[in-house]
């Protein structure tokens, strides 16, 4: 296996179709195209992409939400690509958004897993995430999900 030459930055509009595929290599219910497009809009200063050489490797897409009492992060979505997948990448995709999320002010960050999807929810576990409470039928298939939290401490 080569060793990794991996830069994460900020996504581009020129990114898009390659993190579609990504997306669809990832999820049994992908986000579309359109989607992801309009994250990367809204969102632009919490959507990074991982890049290695010339492969874009994974991306996270982030949200930021301001009750006026708090600021949170949203991990909207994180997928990395087939032959990247257990080599580090989606701890550097989130490490490097909660570091835009402190930047921002945020306290904490959320994010929803399937309560089917334990890989996940352990990697989130491993990285300080917290269970918070299950939503019923959340996802298009009727599957519940987890809502996970990580408070920061400053």
């Amino acid at each position: 296996m080569m060793p990794l030459q991996l830069t994460i930055r900020r996504a581009q509009p020129a990114d898009v179709p390659q993190i579609v595929a990504i997306e669809r290599s990832a999820f049994e219910d992908p986000w579309d195209e359109r989607a992801l497009q309009e994250s990367l809009a809204y969102y632009p200063e919490t959507f990074f992409v991982a890049k290695n050489g010339g492969d874009l490797a994974g991306f996270v897409a982030g949200g930021i939400e301001d009750t006026g009492e708090e600021v949170y992060g949203h991990i909207m979505n994180l997928a990395v690509a087939p032959a990247y997948r257990r080599r580090g990448i989606g701890k550097h995709l989130v490490r490097r958004l909660e570091q835009e999320y402190a930047i921002l002010g945020a306290s904490a960050v959320q994010l929803e897993v399937r309560v089917s999807n334990t890989g996940a929810q352990e990697f989130y576990r491993r990285l300080g995430y917290q269970e918070v409470f299950q939503v019923a039928c959340y996802y298009a298939n009727e599957e519940d999900a987890l809502i996970m939290m990580k408070w920061f401490r400053f």
